[in-house]
C-alpha cells in the first residue's frame, strides 16, 4: 500500500484544514487507516482512527477533528476544524490490514504496517 498525505498547512488559531490520504496498491476496503501526528520534540500519537462501530479519536481532538473515508476514491480525510496551537504538529496517515486486531488496537501505531510521508500542520496563536 502507498499512501500519499497533503493538505496541510498554515493556519490561525480557530481556523481549519482538511488532510487526505490516497491509498494504493491494495483493496481499500480490506484495510483500516488512521492518522497520527508528532510534534517536535514529542512522540508519535494517535489522532483518529476507525474500530468496531464507527470513527474513534483522542480526547485532545475529539468533538473538532472528523475521519472520513471514501472507498471509491480510495481516499481517508481529517477534517479538523477550531484548531489550536497545540495541534501543531506532523500529521501521518497510516493504513493496516482490517483485522480483529487492528480494529480493537486502533490507537496503537504497531498494527499499522504503511504510513504517509506526514504533512506539516502549523497553527499560530
Amino acid at each position: 500500500v502507498q499512501l500519499q498525505a497533503s493538505g496541510g498547512g498554515l493556519v490561525q488559531a480557530g481556523g481549519s484544514l482538511r488532510l487526505s490520504c490516497a491509498a494504493s496498491g491494495r483493496t481499500f476496503s480490506r484495510i483500516t487507516m488512521a492518522w497520527f501526528r508528532q510534534a517536535a520534540g514529542k512522540e508519535r500519537e494517535f489522532v483518529a482512527g476507525f474500530s468496531w462501530g464507527g470513527s474513534r479519536y483522542a480526547g485532545s481532538v475529539k468533538g473538532r477533528f472528523t475521519i472520513s473515508r471514501d472507498n471509491a476514491a480510495n481516499t481517508v480525510y481529517l477534517q479538523m476544524d477550531s484548531l489550536k496551537p497545540e495541534d501543531t504538529a506532523v500529521y501521518y496517515c497510516a493504513a493496516g490490514l482490517a483485522t480483529a486486531d487492528s480494529r480493537s488496537n486502533y490507537y496503537t501505531s504497531s498494527v499499522y504496517d504503511y504510513w504517509g510521508q506526514g504533512t506539516q500542520v502549523t497553527v499560530s496563536s
